[in-house]
């Protein structure tokens, strides 16, 4: 009996969502426009999110040593840098090598080939090239170097190059306190619009059957009854929402995805679309299915009441 019932309910709605196909056009077509800008939001955090991994890994301090510098003054600071639980990489770059990158860097400037040969010796010292955990703890790593500058084997530190790339520091942390909070707003205000858009389209739907709701009642239908063709339709607006939304941004991240990683955010955006596609259709059907389901629920509570 149980099972006729429920049957029955599903039948009902799947009759109610083509009867009405003008109002549950309205409804699908309201509900693909939200799950696509919220989808579209969450494949933006994902480029965001990538495109500051790649700023990340491009910025990091450079510490030069006296040319002559002892090997063995270097290693124990290179020692002490990596046992910092704030430091991610510490690349050793000795002055030979740093004369033949030199070389390769101005490998088409004559004059200045010319002027270092003419030198006879390499006027290049060791370096280290030190990359942070996070772009916020390059301060902590910089007053250690400046600490560690003023003691012996600090005496060996020529330069520290943190002034140049400080402003770059400063605008990525700030970028990423930013843009969470900027993400977070968003998704929350859509999801508000989402739930108000879509409780008033199934509102209008419910609306048009309010005599026929008062009848159900009046011959003593149950709750269940009269709830689940609209809960029904409330899924079904979800689902068909959410393959709409994945059909409609599939040939736009094909078409994207390319640009997006010709920019230099180190993702392809239709890669990432394809390789996630299963998730992504979880989340935006899910995601459809439970604006609908509330929406219907909230809405064909004022009619219960008849």
């Amino acid at each position: 009996m149980f099972w006729t019932k429920i049957k029955r309910t599903i039948r009902a709605g799947f009759v109610s969502f083509w009867r009405n196909g003008y109002v549950s056009l309205a409804s699908v077509l309201v509900m693909t426009v939200t799950l696509t800008v919220l989808t579209s939001i969450m494949l933006t955090g994902a480029l965001l999110d990538s495109t500051l991994t790649s700023v990340k890994n491009k910025v990091d301090i450079n510490v030069y040593f006296v040319k002559g510098a002892n090997e063995e003054d270097i290693a124990v600071i290179g020692k002490a840098l990596r046992g910092l639980p704030q430091v991610q990489q510490v690349e050793y770059i000795s002055s030979e090598d740093a004369l033949t990158q030199f070389r390769e860097r101005h490998k088409d400037d004559e004059l200045t080939l010319q002027a270092l040969d003419e030198l006879g010796t390499n006027p290049l010292g060791a370096s280290f090239n030190i990359k942070a955990q996070d772009p916020s703890q390059y301060e902590g790593i910089v007053k250690f170097l400046e600490d560690a500058k003023g003691g012996n084997s600090g005496s060996i530190i020529d330069r520290i190059n943190y002034t140049k790339n400080k402003q770059a520091i400063d605008a990525l942390n700030r970028i990423i306190a930013a843009s969470s909070r900027l993400g977070s707003a968003i998704i929350i205000f859509f999801v508000v619009v989402a739930i108000l858009i879509t409780f008033n389209t199934v509102r209008l739907a419910i609306y048009i059957f309010r005599e026929e709701i008062s009848v159900m009642r009046l011959v003593g239908a149950s709750e269940m009854y009269i709830r689940g063709p609209f809960l029904t339709v409330g899924i079904m607006y979800g689902v068909v929402s959410g393959v709409l939304t994945l059909l409609i941004l599939y040939p736009i991240m094909y078409w994207v995805g390319p640009i997006t990683e010709s920019f230099g955010t180190g993702l392809n955006l239709f890669a990432y679309f394809s390789h996630n596609f299963g998730y992504l259709f979880l989340v935006v059907v899910g995601t459809g299915v439970l604006l609908g389901t509330i929406s219907s629920y909230l809405a064909v509570r004022k009619y219960l009441k008849i």
